[in-house]
């Protein structure tokens, strides 16, 4: 079982003025869950376990677009340190994928996966699949049923976060950051409708903010 820190249902966050918080957002967002900070060392703890586990091989690393962005770029920067400072590095490479399952704040049933032609080219490559969220789990079941097609090595799975829901389809990443609440989280390029992924922090939306940028 992946070892995670848990942010409780009853977490009271943190007030939006002990940060810096871009000013066009101050009044979309109800409180700061996870300060960029912490968000920086849970990954690059993150960063160690996978070199632990995977050391040693080939990785390609596969972000899924876009919403991964920012949490692959800083993974891979621990990752690159780890590999100039300690005996054991990680050969590493990078492609990218863009997985669609949201509409609004709701997601749909119905899983688009962008770039899915080009999943052949890992085939028997060690893969390290970098997530930003997992929710029900499906739109990340998709991805690996689609991905084992082309015959991998070995494929293990990283997310920043897993939400509790009673939506999950109970799947869970090989490697967790946070386990949060059943809320609309954005930052730290989480988007909700392609907003507020340049806010550092990882936030939870106020339901002003869903009418105000909802397509």
């Amino acid at each position: 079982m992946a070892s995670y820190l848990q942010i409780a249902d009853d977490e009271k966050g943190h007030d939006l003025d002990l940060f810096c918080v871009p000013r066009h957002y101050e009044n979309d967002l109800d409180k700061v869950i996870i300060p960029h900070g912490l968000i920086m060392d849970r990954t690059e703890r993150l960063a160690r376990d996978i070199i632990q586990d995977m050391g040693g091989h080939h990785i390609v690393a596969l972000c899924v677009l876009k919403g991964g962005y920012k949490f692959f770029a800083d993974l891979l920067d621990y990752i690159k340190a780890l590999n100039q400072n300690s005996d054991k590095s990680v050969p590493l490479t990078v492609d990218f994928i863009r997985v669609k399952s949201y509409c609004n704040d709701k997601s749909t049933n119905s899983v688009k996966v962008i770039g899915g032609d080009e999943l052949s080219s890992l085939s028997g490559k060690n893969v390290l699949i970098v997530e930003d969220i997992v929710e029900t789990g499906r739109t990340m079941q998709t991805l690996l049923s689609l991905l084992s097609e082309s015959n991998p090595k070995m494929v293990k799975v990283v997310s920043l976060l897993v939400k509790r829901t009673p939506r999950s389809s109970g799947y869970r990443p090989d490697y967790i950051g946070f386990e949060v609440p059943d809320a609309f989280l954005v930052g730290y390029a989480l988007d909700y409708n392609e907003y507020f992924r340049d806010l550092s922090h990882i936030c939870i939306l106020n339901d002003q903010a869903k009418e105000k940028y909802k397509v």
